[in-house]
């Protein structure tokens, strides 16, 4: 079973600046070395705060643009792919592709936290960017209802465009909610929540990747994921058992 591990952006970690807390970024990264050995780990990153985001709402042939910072709004997540290019405008451009082929939709934009970012120090000139497209799910995609088979030719073809052009790195289709949790820390205590979840209201600000037996075995690696986090609402999101594309 493959799952999403995706820890919500607290008001701590929106109103932090310069480099990342050392001990956090040394825990984790053990945590991930951890899981990379038990064959558990398959990818990951951070993302930037909201002030580093756009959210994208296309609506008939109308796309608004709204760049951060801003709250959290509709953030149960139907898909996600991360992506690497030259420039913002760049990223907006590819989104509008995607939307070209899903139809309405609310994508954000997360930029990744980067090395560079952690250390507190300057991107890199030649460097490229990296942006998670998040896909917000929508009442047909909490059913669980397939694409049409002339959706998924058009998303096929979208992403040997992106491929071509070296921009896809990857790409993931998310369950619906009903087949998720949500997993409260406060202090010692947990609290897990099972779906379906009408709505979520806080940013992604990280996730992992991860591929497990069972559910209950996902939910033991969250708590480790818990107690290196400190006070987080994560959710455990279960993921279709092949990658949309893996670059």
């Amino acid at each position: 079973m493959r799952f999403m591990v995706a820890h919500k952006l607290t008001k701590e970690i929106e109103e932090a600046t310069g480099p990342a807390d050392p001990e956090l970024v040394k825990n984790m990264g053990g945590l991930i070395g951890e899981s990379i050995k038990a064959g558990v780990f398959q990818n990951g990153a951070g993302l930037r705060q909201s002030a580093f985001r756009t959210r994208l709402t296309f609506k008939g042939r109308e796309c608004i643009v709204k760049p951060g910072p801003y709250p959290g709004s509709n953030e149960l997540l139907a898909g996600f792919a991360m992506i690497k290019v030259k420039t913002k405008d760049e990223a907006i451009d590819w989104a509008r592709k995607y939307a070209g082929v899903v139809g309405e939709v609310d994508l954000e934009l997360g930029l990744v936290v980067e090395g560079w970012d952690l250390q507190g120090k300057p991107k890199p000139p030649e460097a490229p960017l990296r942006f998670l497209i998040l896909h917000m799910a929508d009442p047909r995609t909490e059913a669980g209802t397939p694409p049409s088979e002339g959706e998924r030719q058009r998303m096929g073809a979208l992403m040997d465009e992106m491929k071509k052009a070296g921009v896809l790195e990857w790409a993931e289709g998310v369950r619906p909610s009903a087949e998720a949790s949500r997993v409260t820390f406060k202090g010692k205590k947990h609290t897990v929540v099972d779906g379906p979840f009408a709505e979520s209201k806080e940013l992604i600000s990280g996730f992992s990747l991860i591929k497990v037996a069972t559910k209950e075995e996902a939910l033991a690696w969250v708590e480790r994921y818990g107690t290196i986090l400190g006070d987080i609402e994560v959710d455990l999101l279960r993921l279709h058992d092949m990658a949309a594309f893996a670059g």
